[in-house]
């Protein structure tokens, strides 16, 4: 044999078995029998994200599978990237908090072409196959939000502060806002002097909103409801700056600490809690068993544009100044002397 064909061979011998290792290694996981889990976040830069991610992948270990964590930091084009990526890595569920609810709907095709399930996080994923979703009921976050505003300002100009235009979620709390407004509107007892929504829930956006806001509105703003403790957060840093913080009503949600140390510190109304514990615990569970092909409990079905999405859906909480110690800090989502450290808090 020539020593042209005898390296040819050693080639061909050291392909195949760079194959062989490569598919021994995608299925290292379900011959141990250990499922093992993609989790693609949206943005790791945010606090909830952050606690999410540790409380996933620790209740996760728990149950015996390995979790594959991967920041798209806000990019559509990344996130996509980094799911076939995880893919590629033979996952046996890929687990989805997406940064736009759509442009992720090629991610759960790919991964049903490859038979692997897909669990849409909190956010869910629109017109796609995706196997289920676990969540709050959002339109109630929305609706919450906007209840006790109108109980603390029944009456007065509103400036609506919506989150970001590519997650759905954002687009549910709306519902759930005007659900409560649209009557007090059409009464004339409300008025929207403004209507915004916050690309990526970022503060600093919100903050240059509320500040055309109040210019626009010469200051005359009695309400402001805030999608998120994000977009509080800039809104309120606005708001301070006009000599308006803890004078102007304003919601939030996630409960993230600033936000906790704002309501404490009086410059923020209320926020909506939703028990993350609670959340990433059950969707270790979830993505556990829908990996190992076990009938799922759900409690609903939301749609998503092309089918009824078998659902867990969770209640959230409202947090306010009276009730910080009931809900988060017994939770032990939040210490009482980091929320109490600062009660002049208005920055993120």
């Amino acid at each position: 044999m020539s020593m042209k064909k005898v390296l040819s061979v050693l080639v061909l011998a050291a392909l195949i078995f760079a194959a062989t290792a490569h598919g021994q290694g995608l299925q290292k996981g379900k011959k141990s029998g250990q499922v093992v889990i993609g989790l693609s976040i949206d943005d790791l830069r945010l606090e909830r994200w952050q606690n999410d991610r540790d409380i996933f992948v620790k209740e996760a270990k728990k149950l015996g599978a390995k979790v594959m964590v991967q920041s798209a930091n806000g990019d559509d084009t990344k996130q996509l990237s980094q799911s076939e990526n995880l893919l590629s890595q033979g996952v046996d569920v890929l687990v989805v908090i997406p940064h736009s609810s759509d442009a992720m709907a090629s991610a759960v095709d790919s991964a049903e072409k490859q038979g692997v399930p897909v669990v849409a996080y909190d956010r869910l994923i629109t017109n796609s196959n995706v196997t289920a979703y676990i969540s709050f009921d959002n339109v109630k976050v929305g609706e919450m939000q906007a209840e006790y505003l109108v109980n603390k300002v029944p009456k007065g100009n509103y400036f609506l502060m919506g989150g970001s235009p590519t997650d759905s979620n954002a687009k549910l709390f709306r519902k759930g806002q005007m659900n409560v407004l649209q009557p007090l509107i059409k009464k004339g007892d409300i008025k929207v002097v403004g209507n915004q929504w916050v690309k990526d829930w970022q503060a600093d956006e919100a903050m240059s909103i509320m500040e055309n806001g109040l210019t626009s509105n010469k200051n005359n703003i009695d309400a402001v409801v805030a999608s998120n403790d994000s977009t509080a957060g800039g809104a309120i840093q606005a708001l301070a700056a006009q000599g308006l913080a803890g004078k102007v009503a304003i919601s939030g949600q996630d409960a993230d600490l600033a936000g906790v140390q704002r309501i404490a510190g009086g410059t923020q109304t209320m926020t909506v809690y939703k028990p993350i514990k609670k959340l990433a615990t059950e969707a270790a569970k979830l993505a556990v068993d829908v990996a190992q092909k076990k009938k799922i409990k759900t409690n609903g079905k939301v749609n998503n544009g092309e089918k009824d999405v078998p659902s867990v859906l969770l209640d959230p909480i409202a947090v306010d100044k009276k009730n910080i110690k009931e809900t988060v800090v017994k939770d032990g989502f939040h210490k009482e002397q980091e929320i109490y450290k600062k009660t002049n808090n208005t920055k993120e």
